[in-house]
């Protein structure tokens, strides 16, 4: 089963890392890890403990501290986070189809696809010329055809599960 990634600090911890395949229009990176926990998780994962057991004063505020994360253990699923941003896909109907394409085809890879964050960014438009409709099935099949050849060629650099 594939996760979303939703933390802001998991899209800039993969994406500090180097792309592990691109292709004209999509870039992937990856990263062996797992996403960063919340402050409730991290609660969770310790019940015994009083919030307040051992606290110091701290200048810092509670937004800018930084995230707790879960004790080191390996991978063992995949984390999806897609990024497609409005300066390379100015409509909606766009992003919402480039996204969906990038679900599709990470699901189709998954059993070739290591345990970690994933995530997948498009990093140049698609010419307005050649796909005149924001949605149209030119655009679809384009997108799908490139998203599984820079995925399978991902999959080979960062190796199986």
């Amino acid at each position: 089963m594939i996760a979303c990634l939703v933390r802001s600090e998991d899209f800039e911890r993969v994406l500090r890392s180097r792309s592990r395949a691109s292709s004209a229009h999509f870039a992937v990176h990856h990263l062996a890890d797992r996403p960063s926990a919340s402050a409730k998780a991290a609660k969770r994962a310790d019940p015994g403990k009083l919030s307040t057991a051992g606290a110091t004063d701290s200048v810092v505020p509670v937004d800018d501290s930084p995230a707790t994360t879960l004790p080191s253990v390996p991978p063992s699923g995949l984390w999806l986070g897609a990024v497609v941003p409005k300066r390379h896909a100015k409509r909606s109907v766009t992003r919402t189809l480039l996204k969906r394409q990038i679900r599709a085809a990470i699901g189709r890879e998954e059993a070739t696809l290591a345990a970690g964050l994933w995530v997948v960014r498009l990093r140049a438009a698609f010419d307005p010329r050649h796909f005149i409709s924001a949605a149209s099935d030119e655009l679809k099949s384009a997108a799908r055809a490139e998203l599984r050849q820079v995925l399978a060629s991902a999959s080979q650099r960062v190796g199986p599960r």
